[in-house]
């Protein structure tokens, strides 16, 4: 077992019952205060854990961690350094955090090393060198088949084959509670046969999750599927905006481009697969057998428990979609190894998103397009207004998080507030 993932290990710090951040998760971000510069962090509780300092007061010196992999604007170095040595960070972490520990005299130098964290900012803990999104949700795919395309061939004949992906734009992936400028773009008017141009009319959530590549390959290399997991550090929150009336014009014949890379929200926190361990379960079963290239052993999907909120300006939120990471067709080791099997070079700090997680029954869609049935439906919210895709003004928040044997393990939030399209078409 992972020292730190011990079900019974208590922090003498506080933990308030529910949170995200018991001594079991120890996740891994940056964060930065009005006096400091950002530096790599990790959280329990309410707090910030300042890693910069705890490396400055000796609590890793056996670990021989450069300064200035935790003085940085990003975890990409620290990722680098294998998971042989973050595991030991997040172990010694779990060790001087533990309420029982009598070595580390941790206790006396919590004034230097702790930060309240609704007092700090968090920032994108990534430098995101290329992003892909995958379409790996048989229910969302299905979907949006039966929406989009003759009901009775709702799959394309490749999807149960491979997993099918895009490249999408790496610059325009954001940090939670970064606010979110409806698009513009081109649209095809019903009934019409000429384009318009104008802001986006079918704004849309998609709930998904990433995971982060934590060591590089070459150019030339493939990453067999029984290694895929060495190659992923951790997981984050994703939602990626859509566009959903500029998507569908544009579409065809090369696919997502305006009507994605407007933006994503990830969430500030890389919860890593070390902490998930204990919550890995079987996926769905793959008919047909997949080619061998992506044949695995063992249990490669997660149970977490993810929810979707809409909050209209100055009101309450409402819950749209209560859906689970488990219900993804391909999981995240055939996405990496079918990514590289042509020999496509990895960087540490690629991001993956998994593509819409949708479950079978209407409250587990993850996406307004699937949930009000393409403009069909309308959904309800707490002030009595009534939502078909998103309204400027509206907040969405994406929350994620695992159970079992009595510990929480969450991922923190995905915030996005969606503010009106830019009246003038050029940048002054």
């Amino acid at each position: 077992m992972i020292r730190a993932n011990n079900p019974t290990l208590k922090s003498w710090v506080e933990v308030p019952e529910g949170s995200d951040f018991p001594i079991q998760n120890l996740p891994f971000g940056i964060f930065k205060t009005k006096d400091s510069e950002p530096r790599v962090c990790s959280a329990i509780g309410g707090y910030v854990i300042d890693l910069a300092k705890v490396n400055d007061l000796a609590f890793f010196a056996d670990l021989k961690i450069p300064r200035a992999i935790f003085y940085n604007q990003y975890i990409n170095d620290f990722m680098a350094l294998g998971k042989d040595v973050t595991r030991a960070v997040r172990d010694r972490l779990s060790e001087i955090l533990d309420e029982n520990e009598t070595k580390w005299n941790s206790r006396d130098m919590a004034e230097h090393i702790f930060y309240k964290m609704d007092e700090v900012e968090l920032l994108i803990p990534i430098n995101i060198r290329d992003y892909t999104d995958f379409y790996s949700s048989i229910e969302h795919a299905t979907n949006v088949g039966i929406m989009f395309r003759d009901p009775a061939n709702a799959l394309m004949p490749n999807w149960k084959h491979l997993p099918v992906g895009y490249h999408g734009r790496a610059s325009s992936i954001v940090v939670s509670g970064t606010e979110i400028k409806r698009p513009k773009g081109q649209q095809i008017p019903k009934d019409s046969k000429q384009p318009v141009f104008g802001p986006c009319k079918l704004l849309d959530f998609e709930l998904e999750m990433g995971f982060v590549i934590g060591q590089k390959t070459n150019l030339g290399d493939t990453v067999p599927i029984q290694a895929a997991e060495d190659f992923i550090f951790g997981m984050c929150l994703f939602n990626d905006w859509s566009a959903r009336d500029i998507q569908k014009w544009e579409y065809v014949p090369l696919g997502p481009f305006l009507g994605k890379n407007f933006a994503s929200t990830m969430s500030p926190w890389i919860v890593t697969m070390d902490a998930l361990e204990p919550f890995r379960v079987s996926g769905p079963v793959q008919d047909p057998p997949v080619l061998p290239y992506l044949e695995y052993e063992g249990e490669k999907n997660y149970d977490i428990k993810l929810a979707v909120k809409i909050q209209p300006d100055g009101s309450e939120p409402t819950v749209v979609s209560e859906s689970n990471f488990k219900y993804m067709y391909w999981n995240m080791s055939q996405q990496l190894t079918h990514h590289t099997v042509n020999g496509c070079n990895i960087n540490v700090g690629d991001m993956y998103a998994s593509g819409t997680i949708s479950g079978k029954t209407p409250e587990s869609y993850g996406s307004m397009l699937e949930i009000s049935w393409q403009g069909t439906k309308s959904v309800q919210m707490a002030d009595g207004t009534e939502r078909k895709f998103l309204a400027d003004g509206d907040t969405v928040v994406i929350e994620g998080w695992c159970e079992k044997d009595g510990v929480r393990i969450g991922f923190g939030e995905a915030v996005g507030k969606v503010l009106p399209a830019d009246k003038e078409n050029l940048i002054a």
